[in-house]
């Protein structure tokens, strides 16, 4: 994106990509279909080190219904709105329709793509006061650079962290990295007889004071839990090293009154019941837990034995020990503090002629679009103003 907006000015413009075909994350996003935006873009709900309203003026710099109609009208990519889902996708389904065509949209601009290229360093050049861009294919001469070189998240990718350290060299500060929006781990597991349960629940996460909230997918692994619910608080659990986050599970929509009612009124067994709003899988679990017999009748539930169960179907304390790490993290936390860049152009305030978009910079969202949407707005910043 970054490359589209610097090209299409007139300005020569060489994409340095360390990968041989580039834009491999678009591939791998949304299982292969590429979820390129979210319904609505939601800025309070990204989550950065550097001062929020800098977030917001970020995202805000190029609104949602110029980003679609950027898709459509420029790249010739029809896109669908999944309600359920809350995100954009192709209508043809495929991540590769949207990286091609931006990759050809660079190219039509101008722009030169040199592939199994790394950028080893940056020099100033005190004559002309631009930049003698080191890299594995031999120097080049450039006036501005455009670091774009995303996070620390799925390296395979080729995001593999080299941004932070020329950030770092040039002077930059960096916010603590860490691996957000990752599948959490239990050891040992507990609910390995759970492993490929699915469901939709909502999630409270504590920490240090601070609660997030997140409602969703939510899937046991074998190893542990995964799901758009979970990985929107897993940095809760990351970030507390010592242990000491708290994440509960509701497992439906209903509350504890809602419980006390059903359980209440309810004919025949409790199991039945139960079962009747989550997968009965889980209500057996739930109830073994709160030493239930899953014979026992609703009529004979005792109240020690109803307030012990709905505890577990509104208040369940999820047990982590770990994370999938950057293998498996959707994105990097932590990056480039957002107030040493211009927010309007995106320049470094410490090395004028050095811009920074996407990934690097010190703020993500939660799943569903918006860490794409993140990447066009700041992409497309950087490409106009270097």
């Amino acid at each position: 994106m970054a490359a589209i907006f610097a090209a299409s000015r007139g300005h020569r413009v060489i994409v340095l990509e360390t990968t041989r075909d580039g834009g491999r994350k678009i591939l791998i996003s949304g299982g292969g279909r590429c979820n390129v935006l979210p319904r609505a873009i939601e800025p309070d709900r990204f989550v950065s080190d550097s001062p929020r309203p800098l977030v917001r003026r970020l995202l805000r710099s190029w609104p949602l219904e110029q980003q679609i109609a950027f898709f459509e009208r420029d790249l010739g990519i029809p896109l669908k709105m999944e309600a359920d889902a809350g995100k954009y996708f192709p209508v043809s389904d495929r991540a590769r329709d949207i990286r091609d065509r931006l990759m050809a949209k660079a190219d039509r601009a101008g722009a030169q793509f040199q592939f199994e290229t790394r950028l080893t360093d940056l020099v100033r050049r005190d004559d002309t006061g631009g930049w003698s861009v080191q890299t594995t294919s031999g120097p080049i001469e450039a006036d501005a650079v455009i670091i774009a070189t995303g996070g620390r998240s799925v390296p395979a990718t080729g995001s593999d962290g080299a941004g932070f350290d020329l950030a770092r060299r040039l002077g930059h500060t960096i916010h603590s990295t860490y691996p957000a929006l990752t599948p959490l781990v239990c050891n040992p597991a507990p609910h390995v007889s759970l492993a490929g349960v699915s469901l939709e629940v909502r999630l409270r996460a504590k920490w240090q004071g601070k609660t997030m909230e997140s409602h969703g997918g939510f899937l046991f692994t074998h190893h542990g839990y995964s799901g758009p619910a979970v990985l929107d608080v897993s940095h809760v659990a990351v970030r507390s090293e010592d242990g000491t986050a708290s994440i509960r599970v509701r497992w439906c929509d209903l509350d504890a009154a809602a419980w006390t009612k059903l359980l209440t009124e309810a004919a025949g067994q409790v199991l039945t019941a139960v079962a009747r709003e989550i997968p009965t899988r889980l209500a057996e679990r739930l109830l073994v837990e709160a030493q239930v017999p899953l014979d026992r009748r609703a009529s004979s539930l005792t109240r020690v034995e109803r307030l012990a169960l709905i505890d577990r179907l509104t208040s369940y304390e999820l047990r982590w020990t770990g994370d999938e790490g950057y293998k498996k993290a959707e994105v990097t936390g932590g990056g480039i503090a957002l107030d040493e860049v211009d927010p309007r152009t995106l320049e470094s305030r410490v090395a004028p002629g050095i811009f920074f978009c996407g990934e690097i910079l010190d703020a993500f969202g939660p799943i569903g679009g918006h860490n794409f949407a993140w990447a066009w707005a700041t992409g497309r910043a950087a490409g106009q103003h270097a």
